[in-house]
């Protein structure tokens, strides 16, 4: 598994755009560490012979709502406060890499 040094986590940072101080960065480390341990532990599990789910619960739920419409706007006033407008859409500048 990879090495979290301080140097690291730093550029994660900035690539993230977070400013980081060197207690947080030790703390991000601390807790590296100790899941690092969890998923060793999880890796000691005997999974052989066990069918996988693709669903979490053996049942599928049958009470959810139907989706019924009971109002809708144009997209003009959808888009009428929005900052940055593209092909329609509300444009955001990209923050992550």
């Amino acid at each position: 598994m990879e090495q979290m040094d301080k140097a690291y986590i730093q550029k994660l940072a900035n690539q993230l755009m977070f400013d980081l101080n060197d207690e947080e960065i030790l703390d991000l480390q601390e807790e590296f560490v100790t899941l690092q341990k969890q998923i060793a532990l999880l890796e000691q599990i005997d999974t052989e012979g066990v069918e996988e789910m693709i669903y979490p619960f053996e049942a599928e739920t049958s009470f959810l709502r139907e989706d019924e419409v009971s109002h809708v706007i144009s997209r003009e006033d959808a888009l009428r406060n929005a900052k940055a407008v593209m092909a329609g859409h509300v444009h955001v500048p990209k923050v992550v890499k």
